[in-house]
């Protein structure tokens, strides 16, 4: 079945026009929804605001200029278009709503159509959800959200609680826990927990009082908190809540701010990304049923707009560990879709290689800005020495510092990566609504 799938990619990557399955309309969008469709699990892999700049001075860092990232490995490409209908750069809600509903949506958007009194919910003609996980949900398919920043993270949260604003977060926890979600990954847990009573990560910060560990296990959830509960949990657990820390597990400042607080990226003892999602897949695949997994890795996203060069760059490479992990479950499980994307471009990261001449040393201080005044971040942020690549296929580590545009999100750059079942339809440009045209299309069998 790989090996079908990778012929499959190798014939019509790069060919012009997007589709999630072809030429032919049966739902608007130009695109046959029923040719050739296969149906089964789906995994779907967000390393928020991570573009190819990312991957590839993620690739340089970790594995050398000539080595190669789990990402690229899947043999699926197609160019990411991530507009809003009111911007052309993607807001992390907005870009969420899109990949979750499939529609084309404001900035504002979080499950709906826009933010606040303006949003409509997004629903088909006959008034039913366009969500695929709230329809997978309905059918009694699993579905399981894994997320490195808190629970009510946009990237993840969106698929199954629609809310009028992304900062509801008290709702938006409920919210999670209420919609009947298999597996939920991830930290926040100061949103679960009453005001000044003390939770496993810190004092909770509830308004209301609501004490949301206490209705998840009445609803049937095992709550693991820490990294040793979450790798200890039994296979046949039906439906778990997992919160590692008292906000993110991670620590999203510049380097910088990090250095004079004492803190590391990533907050001591919370699991990766990758233990998540192996524990989340064993889970999902004890069930025996065909599921619906997001991924989330959030700090690619956080650090690159705090201009963080060594926190998206560790971020990047715990997000490719995690589509490791899920590159081994789908040789043992071909039925299934691994697909990977970001909605836009944190911080507009570029790698600037410094070409040294013989003999010279390799610089202890990078400048503080480029010629253009682009701040310019070496391995413990501005004004240090640059970061060193692995080694080529020469033997030779370059060096090479990461130039930054802003520290907002920005468009371009993305790209849409797959494997396994219905890959193939990944191939020339790829708009956001299509990424949850392709997930109900292999879950349900059709787009509508």
């Amino acid at each position: 079945m790989i090996f079908k799938n990778v012929l499959a990619c190798v014939g019509v990557v790069g060919l012009v026009g997007a589709g999630v399955a072809g030429a032919v309309a049966s739902d608007g969008h130009g695109h046959d929804s029923s040719a050739g469709v296969g149906t089964g699990s789906v995994v779907f892999v967000h390393p928020d605001g991570a573009s190819a700049a990312t991957w590839a001075a993620a690739r340089a860092l970790h594995y050398g200029p000539d080595g190669d990232l789990n990402w690229d490995a899947l043999p699926a490409i197609a160019v990411y278009r991530g507009h809003m209908r009111d911007s052309l750069t993607a807001t992390s809600n907005g870009g969420g709503t899109s990949h979750a509903f499939g529609v084309k949506v404001d900035s504002d958007a979080f499950g709906r159509s826009a933010g606040g009194d303006r949003g409509t919910d997004l629903t088909d003609a006959s008034g039913r959800t366009r969500g695929v996980a709230l329809r997978a949900i309905e059918a009694g398919i699993p579905v399981g959200l894994v997320q490195t920043g808190i629970a009510p993270e946009p990237g993840t949260a969106v698929f199954v609680a629609p809310n009028v604003s992304r900062r509801n977060y008290e709702q938006l926890a409920a919210q999670l826990i209420e919609s009947g979600a298999a597996v939920l990954f991830s930290g926040g847990e100061k949103h679960f927990v009453p005001e000044g009573v003390a939770g496993v990560h810190g004092v909770g910060e509830r308004a209301d009082g609501r004490d949301l560990i206490a209705e998840a296990r009445a609803l049937g959830y095992t709550v693991v908190r820490t990294r040793a509960q979450l790798l200890a949990l039994p296979t046949d657990t039906g439906k778990v809540l997992g919160l590692f820390a008292h906000g993110a597990t991670f620590n999203a400042e510049p380097e910088e701010e990090l250095a004079e607080e004492g803190l590391g990226l990533y907050v001591p003892g919370s699991p990766t990304v990758a233990e998540m999602t192996e524990v989340a897949l064993r889970v999902l695949r004890h069930s025996g049923q065909d599921f619906l997994l997001v991924v989330e890795e959030e700090a690619t996203d956080n650090f690159g707009n705090k201009n963080n060069a060594a926190g998206v760059l560790e971020a990047a490479k715990r997000a490719d560990d995690a589509i490791g992990v899920a590159q081994r479950d789908l040789l043992r499980h071909p039925d299934t879709l691994l697909i990977t994307t970001a909605d836009s471009d944190a911080g507009g990261m570029r790698m600037s290689g410094i070409r040294l001449d013989p003999g010279e040393a390799i610089p202890t201080e990078l400048p503080e800005r480029d010629r253009n005044g682009s701040p310019i971040d070496g391995v413990h942020g501005t004004g240090s020495a640059p970061f060193i690549a692995a080694a080529d296929q020469f033997g030779q580590r370059h060096p090479f510092a990461i130039s930054w545009a802003t520290r907002e999100d920005v468009g371009g750059g993305i790209l849409v990566r797959a494997d396994g079942l219905n890959s193939h339809r990944v191939r020339g440009s790829f708009d956001n609504t299509e990424i949850a045209d392709l997930i109900a299309l292999t879950l349900f069998g059709s787009v509508d």
